[in-house]
């Protein structure tokens, strides 16, 4: 991780805790992290996902990716020391989200266990929910939404994960969603119920 720069800063608490602020919103902040390959189902589940939520009146929002990529992290490209840094910062602001009391849904590659569990180890036990959305290579290859896939093929793209570049299953997820067998609405619903089963909504 980034070492500390900054010299004379102090944590300062707020008088509004984290707990009150759920209170006033009737649910707990937290953090879905999607993980998996390009293809795999990340965005566009997790975007069902906070749309159901929304639906319940509860307080959701998506950072996705390449959305990131277009502010925050423009300055990061695709190498290991990159997606590092591109992780650690996404992984900073959802901390900042989740303590606002947002469910705050990320839909990253994310490839690196030891990334995710950087992020996990930012929230209290309970508040964190790895989300392997599990599809083949195959089948990624096959939907290729942004035609990412063809130009790595093709060696347009260097550092692709999946085929250059690699992957790292997680190890023990909150969540498994199997992409190849479930469409987006039932992928949505058995994350809602494991939100559920948590007490993050009622």
């Amino acid at each position: 991780m980034k070492e500390q720069k900054a010299t004379n800063v102090t944590w300062h608490d707020h008088k509004v805790t984290k707990q009150d602020r759920e209170q006033l919103l009737h649910q707990k902040g937290a953090i879905l992290w999607f993980t998996g390959l390009s293809g795999s189902g990340k965005s566009t589940i997790a975007n069902e996902v906070a749309y159901q939520l929304h639906q319940h009146n509860q307080f959701a929002y998506v950072l996705d990716g390449d959305n990131v990529r277009h502010g925050l992290n423009k300055d990061l490209g695709f190498s290991p020391e990159d997606r590092n840094e591109n992780i650690r910062r996404i992984s900073e602001v959802a901390h900042l989200f989740a303590d606002a009391g947002v469910i705050t849904l990320t839909a990253f590659i994310s490839p690196y266990q030891k990334l995710r569990d950087f992020c996990r180890s930012l929230l209290p036990e309970g508040n964190f929910f790895e989300i392997h959305c599990k599809a083949t290579l195959d089948t990624c290859e096959q939907r290729d939404p942004k035609g990412l896939y063809k130009k790595a093929r093709a060696g347009e793209i260097k550092q692709f994960t999946g085929i250059d570049a690699p992957y790292e299953e997680p190890k023990n997820p909150e969540i498994v969603l199997d992409t190849d067998k479930y469409n987006v609405e039932e992928c949505a619903e058995q994350v809602l119920q494991a939100l559920r089963e948590k007490n993050v909504i009622s």
